[in-house]
Parts: structure tokens; C-alpha cells; sequence
């Protein structure tokens, strides 16, 4: 009877082991994809602002640039044709493509329909009055730095378009900034932002600037996914994100 009593308590303890055993589930993690990217061997002491346009073109239209300044293309709705150089590529929504600065390039929309695109630039004081596309782009400038980027030095930087979705109920992200600068722009979703203990909501079609010293937090405390991109610049070499106190 003993014998039979203690086998009966191992399997219980056996059958209880593995509960007590299992880790606590992951949580959700933030999913990146490095839409466009681009080396820049060598920025100068001019100073560059951030800029993002938004471009409609008609049916079939064609728009050209003429040697703009540094950015990306991101292809919201419909398809646009890029001819630079060469190179001719066509973007598909959530694709998103390289302007080299001071080159050429042309735009054109498929004759299936209206291309709607986003253009991210880095643009230097000389180029902020004049226009990016022209002749048929239909152009609204949606945010623009009121000062220069901050605490870009000369030399070699990378410049990229990420877009980033923050699963439901993602807990806040810990303090951090900036090695260089990005600018956001909000596709889908309600976000939170949290900047010196103030929370802001952040929904689609919202821009957000971050220099090198804005300490902040990003979390999503929603029920739906939160989708946005980051136009950003840092210095080559040098992670985008820093988790420490910013430099005063």
C-alpha cells in the first residue's frame, strides 16, 4: 500500500512539474522593416532641415526632379514609375526608394490610376523655398524643422525609411534618443508618447520630430496595431537609437 501510495504522489508531482516549469510568454516585440536606405560619404557643415511632402500625381502624369536634395520616396496609394539615371524602378504601396541629392529623376503615375506617395527629404536652407516636383505633382508640404537639424557634425552618415508596427498593449519602450534625428509619420493606429512624464496620443497623419536631445518613450496601449514610419539620419557606425540620458 505504501508503495502505491508514494508512486501515486510522484505522478502527481510529475504531472504538476511542468506547469511550475514553462517560462512566462515572450511579450510582443516591435517589428522593424528597413523600407530604403542610403550611405552618406559626406555631409558638410551646411545646415540641412528635415522636410515631408506630400505628393499626388494624376493618371498617368509625369513629374520631374531636378538635382534635389537627399530623400526618400514612400508609396502610399496607387503605383509611381522612378526614372533616375539608369535605373528605373517602379514603387508599389509600402515600398519606398532612394533620391540620391542633385540628381535627376522622373516621376510618373500608372495609367491604371493616381499615385499618392510621401517624400522625406534632408533639405539644405538654399532649397527651401524652391519646389521638389514639378509641372503636374500636386504638392502639400506637411511638416517642415523650424530650425536645423541639431548636432550633425561633418562626415559620413546613413539615412533610412523604417517602418515600424507596435503589436496591441505593447508596454512602453525605456527612455532613450536619438544619435542623430528622425521624423515620423504616423500610417495607422493610436500610439503614445511620452516625453518628460506627459503622455500625448499620436494617431495617423501625425508627424513627430525627435533630435539628439529629445529623451522620450514610445508604448501602445490600444487594442490594434500601431504602424508608423521613421525617416532617419545618424551618424555612420553609430546605433540610430541611444539608451541613455540625451546630451545637454
Amino acid at each position: 500500500m505504501r508503495f502505491a501510495i508514494f508512486g501515486t504522489v510522484l505522478l502527481a508531482v510529475a504531472a504538476a512539474s511542468p506547469a511550475h516549469a514553462q517560462n512566462p510568454p515572450t511579450p510582443p516585440a516591435a517589428a522593424r522593416t528597413v523600407v530604403a536606405s542610403a550611405k552618406l560619404p559626406e555631409l558638410d557643415a551646411a545646415p540641412v532641415y528635415f522636410c515631408a511632402l506630400d505628393v499626388i500625381l494624376p493618371i498617368g502624369a509625369t513629374s520631374h526632379i531636378t538635382a534635389a536634395p537627399n530623400g526618400i520616396l514612400y508609396q502610399l496609394e496607387g503605383s509611381t514609375e522612378i526614372t533616375a539615371g539608369d535605373e528605373t524602378k517602379t514603387l508599389a504601396p509600402g515600398e519606398g526608394y532612394f533620391l540620391a541629392g542633385g540628381r535627376d529623376a522622373v516621376l510618373k503615375a500608372s495609367a491604371d490610376g493616381p499615385s499618392h506617395a510621401l517624400h522625406f527629404l534632408l533639405m539644405p536652407a538654399t532649397a527651401l523655398d524652391k519646389p521638389v516636383e514639378t509641372e503636374s505633382a500636386a504638392l502639400t508640404e506637411l511638416y517642415r524643422t523650424t530650425a536645423p537639424i541639431p548636432d550633425l557634425k561633418p562626415g559620413a552618415y546613413d539615412i533610412n525609411l523604417t517602418r515600424v508596427t507596435f503589436p496591441p498593449r505593447l508596454p512602453t519602450n525605456p527612455p532613450h534618443h536619438r544619435s542623430g534625428a528622425a521624423l515620423y509619420y504616423i500610417l495607422s493606429g493610436t500610439g503614445a508618447n511620452i516625453v518628460a512624464g506627459m503622455t500625448t496620443v499620436r494617431g495617423p497623419g501625425a508627424l513627430i520630430y525627435e533630435p539628439s536631445s529629445l529623451v522620450h518613450q514610445w508604448g501602445n496601449p490600444g487594442t490594434q496595431p500601431w504602424t508608423f514610419l521613421a525617416f532617419n539620419i545618424n551618424p555612420e557606425g553609430v546605433p540610430a537609437v541611444v539608451m541613455e540620458t540625451a546630451p545637454k
